[in-house]
């Protein structure tokens, strides 16, 4: 067992259930980016202060991630200029529970992220493009499938359930037109939400 899921089990456990009601879809979140050693330490100072959310026995997740762009790489573009409003859209699958979702991340220029989805259900296109249609800046024949993501998280909440934290680590990106795969292992992103 490696050091990072032998902290994971002093953490308390929360089940998928009792997480679901902690949904943020309209919050702030700040990202941290942390190396593998910074994790251990971050883990042992957040004991007595989290629960893990525990899934079948697992505290690790998994996640698979297909981000959508425009041909010239738009939302890419807006969000690598450092532009605060910005757009992004997304099929998230959450491996471990098999939940598939569309999604649309609209963030405001005081930081808050307001998230849509609806089920996403493969070739199911005349609802996506209805979704997308409506309730996103772009039009869903204007978009493509762009790069992908997977990667392994832990999904804390804090004591009081008012605040939650994701790691993700061990995360692999595919661009889906150039066909370059690349591979972050030293890597841990820290988002608190």
């Amino acid at each position: 067992m490696d050091k990072i899921a032998e902290k994971t089990l002093l953490l308390p456990p929360i089940t998928l259930e009792e997480m679901s009601g902690i949904k943020l879809m309209n919050r702030t979140d700040t990202k941290f980016v942390a190396t593998l050693e910074q994790l251990h330490s971050f883990l042992q100072a957040v004991l007595g202060q989290y629960y893990i959310q525990e899934n079948n026995g697992k505290r690790i997740a998994s996640y698979h991630t297909t981000y959508f762009d425009t041909a010239d790489y738009h939302m890419y573009g807006i969000h690598h200029a450092g532009r605060k409003v910005r757009e992004k859209i997304r099929v998230r699958t959450y491996l471990d529970s098999d939940d598939t979702f569309f999604e649309i991340k609209n963030k405001n220029n005081k930081g808050r992220t307001k998230k849509k989805r609806i089920e996403y259900v493969e070739g199911n296109v005349a609802e996506q493009e209805l979704f997308i249609n409506e309730k996103a800046n772009y039009a869903y024949s204007d978009l493509s499938k762009r790069i992908e993501n997977k990667f392994s998280g832990q999904p804390l909440v804090n004591k009081g359930k008012t605040e939650r934290l994701t790691i993700d680590c061990h995360v692999k990106f595919h661009h889906l037109e150039t066909d370059i795969h690349d591979t972050f292992d030293r890597l841990v992103i820290i988002e608190l939400k």
